[in-house]
């Protein structure tokens, strides 16, 4: 077998070959692309001997997404994909002295893989329609994440100079097409103060807001409350800063929309969209992230365990002689733990079962994070399970080991 070290770069690849007593074959810079992957298999090609052939040829590298990596996995060579941190801790065990060099880097990552790869996570290609549903589901949680950064920027600013305004909107949301619009046409206290009641209330009519004339009133005596200002030179400043951040933010709103419709119709060309649309607390664009993290790439889990272990739900324990903990796993892919968590809270208030369950975890003392990522955690056992005989989620069945606890107590 051939083991090879690829420490990759944004235009070129330091890749270093060993076979299995450790001995280095080849070393040798590839440029990032086609022509860089076509000697890649001239390269390896040369160390091969007898009927060998691309699975025999094992490759770590610290990322595992792209087109290099899709190149090499679709040719049949065995990729394993190592975070950063491993890779870094394996570089302390061959270099005490702290050097560190791209040629040294490919040395490590062939010896990580030849001395443990039985810890090691190979790549298992997803398929196209999850690949896609990745790309769109985490543009789109992206886009929401950066207007709710760019949301707390205006509050910030309108708190320095317009706080009437953040009292006045503050039913509305920041982000809503109402609260924006009225920021436009009035980011500054005296030309907010002159909104008419008609002028207010067309734009709340526009967003579909109900009991207009009510919101309409509460708002303009809002906008019109005196307080503490600022002097004229720096509120027109505060407010041209205003009115960049409104449309950046009626923009985010725009594309939110748009890309949502796209990750709705790539989730509902899956065929385990129906799986994980059955359930509990999960939605088109909610089940997209949670098939764009776990992907669909068979035998990639083992088990139910293998699967939460990925998923940053299962607790993590530290036992020393006689002390104990359990801890949280802060180690974890953050899109995809967001996810279960909004699932986990939505699910108590839509399934009895799972609201049963987590009512049991208070009593006990749990508290209401830790109790939130208990349920998260079994609901992703649920899916395991689900997606293994790719049946649809079902009440009875999932819960049917509480049932029996219940009876025997």
């Amino acid at each position: 077998m051939l083991f090879v070290g690829d420490d990759w770069a944004e235009d070129h690849h330091d890749v270093e070959v060993q076979n299995e007593a450790g001995q280095t074959l080849g070393v040798v810079r590839l440029p990032e692309g086609v022509e860089g992957v076509t000697r890649f298999h001239e390269l390896v090609g040369r160390f091969l001997t007898g009927d060998a052939g691309p699975s025999q040829v094992l490759i770590c590298i610290e990322t595992d997404r792209g087109p290099w990596v899709r190149a090499l996995v679709t040719a049949g060579y065995q990729v394993f994909a190592v975070n950063p941190k491993q890779a870094a801790r394996h570089r302390e065990l061959l270099s005490l002295s702290g050097a560190k060099s791209d040629k040294g880097d490919a040395r490590m990552l062939a010896d990580m893989l030849r001395t443990r790869r039985h810890q090691l996570r190979p790549v298992a290609a997803d398929s196209e329609i999850a690949e896609a549903v990745k790309v769109v589901a985490r543009a789109h949680q992206t886009l929401i994440w950066e207007r709710t950064r760019h949301m707390l920027r205006l509050r910030t600013a309108l708190r320095e100079y317009f706080p009437a305004a953040v009292a006045a909107y503050e039913e509305l949301t920041l982000t809503g097409r109402d609260a924006l619009e009225l920021l436009a046409k009035a980011p500054t206290p005296a030309g907010a103060a002159k909104l008419t009641l008609a002028q207010i209330g067309t734009v709340l009519k526009r967003a579909r807001r109900r009991n207009v004339e009510g919101k309409a009133a509460g708002i303009q005596q809002a906008l019109r409350t005196v307080e503490l200002g600022q002097p004229e030179t720096v509120t027109a400043a505060y407010a041209a800063s205003v009115r960049a951040t409104v449309a950046v933010l009626q923009t985010l709103n725009t594309e939110i929309k748009t890309l949502e419709g796209q990750v709705e119709e790539h989730f509902g060309r899956h065929p385990d969209a129906e799986v994980y649309l059955s359930q509990p607390g999960i939605g088109a664009v909610l089940g997209a992230r949670v098939l764009a993290e776990f992907g669909d790439a068979a035998g990639r889990y083992t088990d139910a365990k293998s699967r939460k272990n990925y998923a940053g739900t299962a607790p993590l324990t530290r036992q020393s002689g006689k002390t104990k903990t359990v801890y949280a796993r802060f180690i974890h892919n953050n899109r995809l733990i967001d996810a279960l968590h909004m699932q986990a809270s939505a699910a108590m208030l839509h399934d009895p079962e799972v609201r049963a369950y987590y009512d049991t975890l208070r009593d006990r003392d749990v508290k209401h994070q830790a109790a939130l990522r208990q349920v998260g955690n079994r609901l992703v056992g649920i899916l395991h399970g689900c997606l293994k005989t790719h049946t649809p989620y079902d009440q009875a069945t999932a819960w049917s080991h509480r049932k029996k606890t219940t009876t025997t107590t």
